[in-house]
């Protein structure tokens, strides 16, 4: 297997749709609201790919400063490709387009919570949310 790292191409929808959906995550995702969809390609500023030839195969999708904050919104990597550090690699190579202060943040799925901890992560109970629907007092 030789898989190949990009970072910063253009994904089209199409592409970031087929490799959620070949992930546990996308059931998790608005997968037929192609324009939430085109939203969350077109609005990222940092996205690191891993490709086996011509097929995505892992996608990290970020929004950042580059300089103080960084939020990766997707980790996803391909069920059939998970085990082989496509996802570690997806993180060093998001890392290496942030500077040396830049604090790389997430949102762990269910399934994926004890696996950052794993790699090195600090879990920071400090995360809180505001979703659609609920408004501020």
């Amino acid at each position: 297997m030789n898989i190949e790292y990009k970072t910063d191409i253009a994904l089209t929808v199409e592409q970031f749709v087929d490799v959620l959906a070949r992930t546990s995550m996308g059931p998790r995702r608005p997968l037929d609201d192609l324009e939430c969809m085109k939203g969350m390609v077109e609005n990222a500023n940092l996205v690191a790919t891993a490709w086996d030839g011509e097929l995505l195969v892992g996608v990290a999708r970020c929004v950042t400063d580059f300089t103080y904050a960084c939020y990766m919104s997707e980790l996803a990597v391909d069920e059939s490709y998970q085990r082989r550090g496509i996802g570690k690699e997806l993180i060093r190579h998001t890392r290496n387009r942030l500077g040396p202060h830049c604090r790389l943040r997430l949102l762990a799925a269910p399934d994926a919570a004890d696996y950052y901890g794993y790699i090195g992560f600090a879990h920071s109970p400090r995360c809180w949310e505001l979703t659609p629907g609920n408004e501020i007092k």
